[in-house]
């Protein structure tokens, strides 16, 4: 469905920022485009046609976090203070987590 050898740089699954103004240029430019299946990699030719490049920040965990599950840190609040989008967490983990926020 692709024809080129690799995606474009893409905001991965979860959640992202951005401000008003990019939104509605993404949303004229994906109107413009042929609709892909993988939201993510659209979002990603979307911000290639418009010459935008997605910058990482280390508070996106998006391929969730690594813990070790018997630590009293996962019990404190600031060990997710620094975290914007955690993925991967079930739902209680995620219930605990705000709890503890």
């Amino acid at each position: 469905l692709y024809n080129k050898n690799n995606y474009p740089p893409y905001a991965g699954g979860g959640g992202f920022i951005m401000d008003g103004l990019l939104a509605k240029r993404l949303h004229k430019t994906s109107e413009t485009l042929e609709l892909y299946p993988i939201d993510d990699v659209f979002l990603g030719m979307c911000l290639e046609v418009l010459k935008v490049s997605p910058v990482g920040h280390e508070g996106f965990k998006t391929f969730g976090i690594v813990r070790n599950k018997n630590s009293k840190m996962n019990k404190e609040p600031c060990f997710f203070r620094s975290m914007l989008v955690v993925h991967k967490l079930l739902p209680p983990e995620l219930l605990h987590m705000w709890d503890l926020v």
